[in-house]
């Protein structure tokens, strides 16, 4: 995909000298935390007055307050201060830089009030800013007979892919419940939208060319969804094999589900092949495949005369094929397995399928009184109601599995166990059964070679913050983390925990800078710090030359808050020393620090915008 790439073009922007660049925004800016953000099509580079045709996207965030008057289309002129997209400072975090890079994106720039111009509007595709102004307005005609704020967040993600006021907490609840997919518009808003037009467009197959003008009308208007919710991977899989599958039962062929999905994949890939790199494409495609195939083994499992009882095992075994199939993988992305999921997904059901149908006939039809407050109050009544549930089950005991942090390896292997497990269950033959015990055993012997050397590594890691301290000393499966942010805070969920998580950490304990602390492996008073037979200097603010004395020969000084009084202190006295500069630093308290270091041969460990430093001990 190397070729595909953006960065590899001639008139890429970063290959160009420019003062100023002037960007189209080619999305809808989300504005969230009093921060506009977006993504914009670099058009010209200006250079002492002289422009250059460029080409490349730029992710761009905004903090102005009256930045909310951008929309998709406009034209700006901005300063060409633009910078790569960092990468990952510290271990197990999640890597942004990537993601971006998947998405063609590699540099982004921060923007404030006065340092940008519009110079037009509306300059971008019709067709484009005409549907996203009418995703807005439908999110506001929700609002119209809608009160609850999580309900309309609820109700515009699920009918209309529009995420940006959904909460965290939302979102938390159905990912613990194992119902994520639910805000994902995919094939089952597809197939809702495909019935309601099949059974309103049915007179036409009376006619000579009805079906055929049937088949159009429909596969135009999931298009227009698919464009209308923003053209995720999902929904392009499911408006793809929709397409297809209307096609071909208009001219009477033969439909084989497998083959389409695969025609559906490789012509997406056509179209962008950066599609395999999203987590939504490779999980829609294997739910998919594994409904196909997985599902009618597990639905044989249990037989049922009942029919109630038979319908309730046909959804139980719909979720179980499509949860076992996908686990792997989810496992290795997101780490955790909804312990619930069989019950939440139950629960969801009927509450899914009422908002589909309800939400969509309510954005269809103009506004009238009785009936338009009638349908909006089900709509809402409905979501707070599947959101009670899924908050129930979420906070049941273990409801979810989490730490799971498996290698790439470790993935293949469960889906040879999978693929195996499920094949000899179909087809009952000894081989089958042996490869999959041979994977289960490989599985293991993986797993527990990663947890026996975890529990005899001791480690000490300066993580990489910007501005914040962060130091784990590590023994074994017990951890104690000395920060200046609680374990509450983004950032320590964002930077430290999946640190402390992939370590296969089970106790931690969080201390702030001034607090005393004393464990079994680890001891802390004032400045120091003492993990086995090492010692750590914390200097903060305004230190001293008195901080360093003959006697004390601490192993590792941690130099934060711009502690330029230490700089003298710092002697060839110790030249065994290692100085940790923190992110916290100004650029010139690290020059005078670095200089004072060279000058004294001491080696040193710069955090701000490098790599966490790592000291294993055993």
């Amino acid at each position: 995909m190397a070729g595909y790439s953006e960065l590899n073009r001639d008139g890429h922007f970063s290959k160009t000298k420019s003062q100023y660049l002037v960007v189209k925004i080619n999305n809808e800016p989300v504005l969230k935390n009093g921060m506009l953000r977006f993504t914009a099509t670099v058009e010209e580079g200006i250079n002492k007055k002289i422009k250059s045709p460029t080409s490349g996207t730029l992710l761009i965030t905004l903090k102005d307050s009256t930045a909310r008057s951008l929309y998709y289309g406009d034209e700006l002129l901005i300063p060409a201060k633009y910078a790569a997209v960092e990468p990952p400072y510290n271990p197990a975090e999640f890597n942004y830089k990537q993601y971006l890079a998947n998405k063609n994106i590699y540099y982004q720039q921060f923007l404030f009030q006065g340092q940008y111009r519009v110079l037009a509007h509306d300059a971008g595709n019709p067709v484009i800013a005409y549907s996203l102004r009418l995703r807005q307005h439908l999110v506001e005609k929700l609002k119209t007979n809608m009160h609850d704020p999580a309900a309309i967040a609820v109700a515009s993600t699920i009918i209309l892919g529009y995420r940006a006021d959904l909460s965290s907490d939302v979102l938390q609840a159905y990912q613990n419940t194992g119902t994520v997919y639910v805000l994902t518009v995919s094939g089952a808003q597809v197939a809702v939208i495909y019935f309601m037009l099949s059974f309103s467009l049915g007179f036409l197959n009376r006619y000579k060319y009805g079906r055929l003008i049937r088949t159009i009308i429909i596969i135009t208007f999931i298009w227009y969804y698919a464009l209308l919710t923003g053209l995720s991977p999902a929904v392009c899989r499911a408006v793809v094999v929709v397409s297809m599958v209307v096609v071909g039962r208009t001219f009477n062929r033969y439909i084989n589900s497998l083959n389409i999905l695969a025609i559906s994949a490789f012509a997406l890939l056509l179209y962008d092949p950066y599609y395999i790199t999203e987590v939504g494409f490779q999980l829609a495609y294997l739910a998919v495949a594994g409904l196909i195939i997985f599902r009618p083994v597990v639905y044989k499992w249990l037989k049922f005369k009942n029919k109630f009882a038979d319908r309730i095992w046909s959804v139980c075994s719909v979720s179980i094929a499509a949860q076992v199939v996908t686990f792997p993988l989810s496992a290795y992305y997101f780490h955790q397995f909804p312990v619930y999921f069989l019950v939440s997904n139950l629960l969801a059901v009927v509450p899914v399928t009422i908002i589909m149908y309800t939400g969509v006939i309510y954005l269809l039809l103009p506004q009238i009184p009785v009936v338009s407050s009638s349908l909006g109050y089900i709509l809402e009544h409905t979501i707070l109601l599947m959101n009670k549930m899924l908050t129930a089950i979420e906070r049941l005991p273990f409801v979810s599995i989490n730490k799971i942090w498996i290698t790439g390896i470790e993935c293949l292997l469960l889906y040879a166990i999978i693929i195996a497990l499920f094949y000899f269950l179909y087809d009952r033959k000894a081989w089958l059964l042996k490869t999959c015990l041979v994977c289960l055993l490989l599985l293991s012997i993986f797993i527990s070679l990663k947890k026996i050397n975890a529990q005899q590594t001791d480690s000490i890691a300066f993580l990489s913050l910007r501005k914040h301290v962060g130091i784990v000393m590590k023994n074994g499966d017990k951890a104690v983390v000395i920060s200046d942010l609680p374990d509450t805070d983004k950032n320590y969920k964002y930077s430290i925990q999946p640190y402390i998580d992939s370590s296969g950490v089970n106790d931690v304990r969080v201390y702030n800078l001034k607090q005393d602390m004393r464990s079994a492996f680890a001891a802390k008073r004032y400045n120091l710090i003492q993990f086995g037979d090492k010692m750590i200097l914390i200097c903060k603010g305004q230190g001293n030359d008195a901080m360093l004395d003959d006697a004390l020969n601490p192993g590792y000084v941690y130099v934060t808050g711009n502690a330029r009084g230490f700089v003298n202190a710092i002697n060839k006295k110790h030249p065994q020393q290692m100085l940790v500069i923190d992110g916290s630093n100004s650029d010139r308290s690290i020059n005078l620090l670095q200089k004072r270091a060279d000058s004294c041969k001491i080696k040193y460990c710069l955090l701000k915008r490098n790599k966490s430093l790592l000291v294993v001990s055993n």
